[in-house]
């Protein structure tokens, strides 16, 4: 009896011991968690706790007010070119010892795209969306903050180089897409009104949209063709004048008279809203979450909610808030899951 009663009282301890640690560790993953997703309403506060129309980027120690045209002139110095679009030519620029991204108009003809862009850029400041640094009307001009991982598009590019390969895991992928969803919600609720991202007819286009940050998250970059959507006052958008094809879009983009051999009218074309991008949220995180172990179980899980994603009625597909909620439970659950699994062995 005496050995007995020593096996349990030693056994408790140990027992206690265990169930202490699994509290823990369950407790600094819901911590890693929570610091990884803040709410939108936290993360704006804390990018813009500096002034409005003012910036700071990587190392800068004090925040600064938008550059103007002057101080683009005199101290913007064009470096070379990186990209080239429709509405925009992109240079790699410096300011100050600092890495920018200088914009110019390619065409006039393309004005009206360039200013609505400018615009949204100044109305959507916050954590979801590229710095603005500063801009010139006169010139056509605006600079921005520099990210030299570049368009989403270049991601498996990224991913592949040698010093990058921590990051080609599903958790980071996945967080990846959870961004990609959240900047829609931020889009779809802003502080310029529900708005639509109308540069996306195909998943290229989609992902030069964003950029890649250093530290393997997502800002929306491109605000050329943001409609809006008016609810109340029944007004819809229409991306572009032309008749919209393929799978990658919405069906209600597609002209629904093709079938009866009516030519497309851009007059007669009906109107549609931001569960378009909803539709094309499947089609993206496939792309994101790319071939990693694990990435299976993840498509696995988020196969109810890509379902919901493309339903043929808009009005029955969740809003980008609901997938955000799913991507994020989905996280959360594997990031336990895999946790316990180390515990155990």
């Amino acid at each position: 009896m005496g050995r007995s009663g020593s096996l349990i009282s030693e056994g408790v301890p140990v027992v206690a011991v265990c169930l202490a640690a699994l509290l823990l560790s369950n407790a600094m993953i819901y911590l890693y968690l929570d610091s990884l997703y803040q709410t939108d309403e936290q993360l704006v506060s804390s990018h813009v706790g500096h002034m409005p129309q003012h910036f700071k980027i990587t190392n800068m120690k004090n925040i600064t007010p938008w550059l103007q045209c002057s101080q683009i002139d005199a101290e913007v110095r064009k470096l070379k070119l990186i990209g080239q679009g429709a509405v925009k030519k992109v240079y790699l620029a410096e300011w100050r010892g600092q890495k920018v991204a200088l914009s110019k108009l390619s065409s006039l003809d393309y004005l009206e795209d360039f200013l609505h862009g400018l615009s949204m850029l100044q109305l959507l400041q916050g954590p979801r969306v590229v710095q603005l640094v500063g801009f010139c009307l006169e010139d056509h001009t605006q600079v921005t903050e520099h990210h030299p991982h570049g368009p989403l598009l270049n991601l498996e590019g990224i991913l592949e180089q040698q010093q990058h390969q921590q990051h080609n895991t599903w958790q980071a992928r996945l967080r990846l897409a959870i961004d990609y969803v959240l900047i829609l919600h931020y889009l779809h609720n802003s502080p310029a009104g529900r708005r639509v991202m109308c540069d996306s007819n195909s998943l290229e286009k989609t992902l030069s949209q964003f950029l890649l940050t250093s530290d393997f998250h997502l800002v929306v970059n491109d605000l050329d063709a943001l409609p809006e959507v008016d609810t109340p006052k029944g007004l819809g958008v229409k991306c572009g004048h032309r008749e919209l094809t393929g799978d990658f879009v919405a069906p209600e983009q597609l002209w629904p008279f093709r079938n009866a051999g009516t030519p497309f009218s851009d007059d007669l074309m009906p109107e549609y809203d931001e569960r378009t991008d909803i539709w094309k949220i499947p089609d993206v995180t496939w792309f994101l979450m790319g071939r990693v172990p694990g990435g299976d179980v993840v498509h696995f899980h988020l196969f109810q909610i890509h379902q919901e994603c493309k339903r043929e009625d808009p009005r029955l597909r969740p809003s980008a808030l609901d997938v955000s909620k799913v991507y994020q439970s989905v996280y959360s659950s594997m990031v336990q899951d895999s946790a316990g699994f180390r515990d155990m062995l």
